[in-house]
């Protein structure tokens, strides 16, 4: 078992014995002011640290973790971490293009992670794999270009695997994965793994904070 799913375990076993149903989804959407926003879709292995980390960026208003690039309906969290639906764990970011573009996105995408490997360590599987979703041609040249300048670049040595791929469905994930690092910062996996990755970032990228 992962690491990341064995610190879920019990967590899960608590919500599920509580009640709580799929249709209980995250209302921080409803509750935030979205509109006039802009919206783009990534993925990169553990949405907990990927959410932290688009969030903590200038421009960006609300993240929201979710799951995107598989075929089936309304996809559990099980579902998903089975690897058998083809979703991978995903964000979708509401962000100000007056303040942020996309393709400041795609930098802040590229330098969270290691676009080499499918998966971040210690989580891989087809769920966690590298995607930049797209929703028009503009976003999909933007990202086309990013992985190609990155690939000439010669900062990786191994090639880049990041998927570029047109959005279908965003999935909202249950409600106590939304913004997981905040409300749980004493999870071993929080500590371990998600904060380190997060201090990485904001030492790479100091001028994108918020």
């Amino acid at each position: 078992m992962k690491l990341k799913s064995l610190s879920v375990f019990l967590f899960s076993t608590l919500i599920l014995l509580s009640s709580c149903s799929q249709a209980q989804k995250k209302t921080k959407k409803a509750q935030a002011n979205l509109s006039g926003l802009s919206k783009a879709y990534f993925a990169s292995g553990c949405f907990w640290c990927v959410e932290e980390v688009f969030e903590s960026v200038k421009g960006v208003k609300e993240v929201v973790s979710g799951y995107a690039g598989g075929k089936s309906v309304n996809p559990t969290y099980e579902e998903v971490g089975s690897g058998r639906t083809g979703h991978a764990e995903a964000v979708e970011v509401y962000y100000d293009p007056k303040v942020v573009d996309f393709k400041t996105l795609v930098k802040v995408f590229y330098g969270s992670q290691d676009p080499t490997t499918i998966g971040q360590a210690p989580d891989f599987g087809p769920q966690y794999r590298s995607i930049i979703f797209y929703s028009n041609p503009e976003e999909k040249a933007i990202a086309d270009a990013a992985k190609a300048d990155l690939a000439k670049s010669g900062v990786y040595k191994k090639p880049i695997v990041t998927e570029i791929t047109k959005l279908d469905k965003f999935y909202d994930a249950e409600d106590y994965h939304q913004d997981y690092v905040k409300n749980n910062p004493s999870q071993s996996y929080v500590v371990g793994v998600s904060v380190p990755r997060f201090q990485r970032f904001k030492k790479k990228f100091p001028e994108l904070l918020k």
